[in-house]
């Protein structure tokens, strides 16, 4: 048995289902151990990116690593931006990309670069295989630390000529054990003191972040949220962290400018972060002035930041943290005021459910798509202006229901982003919401759905530019600039790709086209013109809202 078979053999024992790449002549030993594998399924993409980013989106929806390959040199560049964005978002992920041969190492060679420096700053851990007695540690080592908290991306580089060694009988062969999850609780002195403070606080609210969809903690929080009555607010990536239907939910945080939960956030007398990471919505987001009393509960400890500063740590397993401080802690009285401003939220949101407007105003758009979404289907959003309209009016009943990029926010992850989801659900709807600019970024990886038979939807939203930039500049400059582009015929270009094509030609059709797309049994693409001109209406509208604000009444 040689290392490049060893290896697969010990992505086995990880329990690997899927492995996403393209071979090159310096793994040609691994993509040949891959093939006599009867467990892991190898999907060959049309980019490395695209590799990195199912993986990505595998490991978040699964809490197990999602692993992608490459070759050396450009092969392992491609895959580094889908890497970075897995390691910023807490997705476990492991890339694995070959390297030349031991004895080139030391020279300048052909395609070389140090592959170890190069995926260090991206990852929890990298390493290069450099002795056939060390294969079977060097991948439970990665598994370790891309799955142990916080989740991540982890690097595992193989020479050319280490790869077809022989791995010598014995231990250098034994498959290492995968001992099981020890989960780590909070001290008793902890709680309690997290227990008095929130008993003490009279206007409380519960900021949630990705760490709770990672740490499974939904249930907990929305017992520990209701039964106490304390508001909810989210973060992109902890959409679904608590339903919608519940009545404490207060919807998302997030988007560049102050909103409806600010206003809730700024009367708070304790902000309750739970699974909350500084990476994915900076403190300055909501508590710029450095007013805020915050209670951290996580796995983690905080990360340091002058404006997110607790007063109380509460570090273990977050559903049993929780659990806890419920019996000790008092409920608060209905938060009436908190309530009217959801009720707010709701109105503004249901005004748009019967505008026929053209082209489409993307708060319809997301008001339509939601209806012909079930609970447990998956929307995967893409960077770009349709993100943020995504996180205020796209409401979710369960977590990991709508996938959001927002610690590393990379542009281009929605379609293999949704190749990776339908794998993993079959069962499920699994949309892929894209900007025009994002979904031109790893389009080729429609060829990928297609020859693997992966029926997922694409929806382009077509603006001709990059919206987001656009918005920004004209919040700012009152113009824009570099950011306008021309695009193909997206029906055409679907159905050169073999995949079906579709476009919305007036905003009555939405559901019926969308309804088709899902029912065409294969991989669909729809476009659909969409009306950036509600961008500045929002922000005008936002910053009205701010300058009216409102106050918990005594």
């Amino acid at each position: 048995m040689n290392v490049a078979e060893m290896l697969v053999k010990a992505l086995e024992h990880e329990n690997v289902k899927y492995v996403f790449g393209i071979p090159g002549e310096e793994n040609l030993d691994f993509m040949h151990a891959l093939k006599q594998s009867d467990q892991i399924r190898g999907i060959v993409v049309r980019h490395e990116q695209g590799a990195a980013f199912m993986a990505d989106v595998y490991g978040r929806l699964t809490g197990k690593a999602g692993v992608c390959f490459s070759t050396l040199g450009p092969g392992a560049t491609n895959l580094i931006t889908g890497v970075a964005d897995a390691n910023g978002d807490g997705a476990p992920l492991v890339a694995i990309t070959a390297q030349v041969t031991t004895d080139k190492m030391p020279l300048t060679s052909h395609q070389y670069l140090d592959l170890e420096t190069l995926f260090q700053p991206i990852t929890k851990r990298t390493k290069m295989i450099v002795s056939p007695e060390s294969v079977n540690e060097i991948v439970r080592l990665a598994f370790k630390y891309a799955e142990g908290q916080k989740p991540g991306a982890t690097h595992v580089c193989i020479p050319q000529d280490v790869a077809q060694m022989e791995v010598p009988e014995g231990s250098a062969r034994k498959l290492l054990n995968r001992p099981a999850e020890v989960k780590e609780y909070a001290d008793e002195t902890q709680l309690e003191e997290a227990a008095a403070v929130i008993n003490r606080a009279e206007h409380p609210v519960i900021l949630a972040g990705h760490s709770a969809v990672n740490g499974g903690a939904a249930k907990a929080l929305t017992e520990f949220a209701e039964k106490l009555r304390i508001p909810v607010i989210n973060t992109m990536m902890a959409k679904g962290i608590i339903s919608c239907k519940s009545p404490y939910y207060m919807c998302t945080i997030g988007i560049p400018q102050r909103d409806y939960p600010n206003l809730i956030l700024d009367q708070a007398d304790l902000v309750i972060c739970v699974g909350y990471d500084i990476v994915e919505l900076a403190p300055s987001k909501w508590n710029r002035k450095d007013q805020h009393r915050i209670l951290h509960i996580d796995s983690l400890p905080a990360d340091v930041n002058k404006l997110y500063q607790p007063e109380v740590e509460v570090i273990g397993d977050i559903s049993f943290s929780l659990e806890q401080l419920l019996l000790d802690c008092d409920p608060k009285k209905e938060p009436e005021d908190f309530f009217e401003i959801r009720r707010a939220i709701t109105a503004e949101n249901l005004m748009y459910q019967d505008d026929n407007g053209y082209p489409v105003k993307p708060q319809k758009l997301l008001y339509d798509i939601r209806k012909i979404m079930g609970p447990d289907d998956i929307l995967i959003s893409d960077v770009g202006a349709h993100k943020m309209w995504i996180s205020r009016h796209y409401d979710c009943y369960k977590p990991n229901t709508c996938l959001i990029s927002n610690g590393f926010a990379t542009m281009g992850m929605s379609v293999p982003g949704a190749i990776a989801a339908k794998l993993v659900y079959p069962e499920r709807r699994v949309l892929a919401v894209c900007g025009d600019g994002g979904f031109m970024m790893n389009m080729q990886e429609l060829e990928t759905a297609v020859r693997e038979k992966i029926p997922i939807v694409v929806l382009v939203l077509n603006d001709g530019g990059y919206g987001l930039i656009r918005w920004k500049e004209d919040d700012r400059f009152h113009d824009h600039f570099f950011v306008d582009f021309t695009n193909p015929d997206f029906v055409k270009l679907a159905e050169a790709m073999h995949v079906r094509g579709f476009r919305i030609d007036k905003t009555e059709d939405i559901i019926p086209i969308m309804e088709k797309a899902f029912n065409c049994g294969g991989p669909a693409l729809v476009e659909c013109p969409i009306d950036y001109r509600e961008n500045e209406k929002l922000t005008a509208h936002l910053k009205k809202l701010m300058e009216q604000g409102t106050t918990i009444k005594a």
